[in-house]
Parts: C-alpha cells; structure tokens; sequence
C-alpha cells in the first residue's frame, strides 16, 4: 500500500513540477515579448533605423533572451550552449512553420471569413486564427524544448 501512495505522490509531484515548468516558459514568453517590441520600439524610435531592420532586431533579441531563459530558468539545462543553441533555433523554426500552416489553413478556410462580435468590439477569423496559432506554437515548441532542446 505504501508503494503506491508512493508512486501516486511522485506521479503528482512530477505533474506539478511540469505544471511549474509550463508556467515558467509562459513568463518568459511574455518576457521575450517585451524585449522584442522594446528592441523595435529602440531601434526604431530612437536610433531612426529602418522598420523592417529594427523588426528583425526586435525578434532577434526575443530568441536570445527566449534560449538564455529557457536553458537557465525553465528548464535549468546544463548541456553545451553551441548545441542546445541550434537545436532550439530547429525547434523554433518547426514550430513557427507549425503555427504559420494553422493560421494560413483557417484563414484559407471559411473560419477566416467570419467575423466575431465581443460586446462592440469585432475580432475577424484572421485574429482568431493568429491566436489559436499561436497557442499551437506555444504548446509544440513548451514539448519540443522539454523533450530534445534541454532534455536532461
């Protein structure tokens, strides 16, 4: 009886700890955010630099605070930087590649079509599908970076 109280309790605990993990990576997430529009609005408000380099800079700074956090603070990695660096770099271009097919595929469809009333506000299939595809990305790469980025 004490075994499986025993495998029960670790069963849950290692739910929690997961649970925990998620949350984390949802934090730096809203951080990687930040930076990326913090580094746009810089470039492009301050140092006058093109829109589309001050973009790329943005979401270039965004993947670097998103792998530092991730290794250090979500999932704690001790592994090689070079390939946990190009790994992570694989799995956010699969799942970016993931994301872009399920809003290109529902925007493509009838869904994308239609329009959403909340109150007075009008949200279009397009805005749904952008955050649906978003929670897709989200999801695949919180799996892809658990099971083979910083997989330990």
């Amino acid at each position: 009886m004490n075994e499986n109280n025993t495998a029960d309790n670790n069963s849950s605990s290692e739910r929690f700890d997961r649970f925990v993990q998620f949350i984390k990576y949802c934090i730096v997430g809203v951080l990687n955010t930040l930076v990326c529009f913090g580094v746009i609005y810089l470039c492009k408000s301050f140092f006058g630099l093109n829109l589309y380099l001050s973009n790329a800079l943005g979401y270039i700074a965004g993947v670097i605070n998103s792998f530092l956090c991730n290794k250090s603070w979500v999932f704690k990695s001790k592994g090689s930087y070079r390939r946990e660096a190009v790994k992570f770099l694989v799995g956010f271009g699969v799942c970016y590649l993931l994301q872009f097919i399920v809003v290109w595929m529902l925007t493509e469809s009838d869904f994308g079509k239609i329009d959403f009333r909340v109150y007075s506000v009008v949200i279009s299939g397009y805005g749904i599908a952008t955050i649906l595809g978003n929670v897709v990305y989200t999801l695949a790469n919180f799996v892809y970076n658990r099971l083979v980025t910083f997989r330990g």
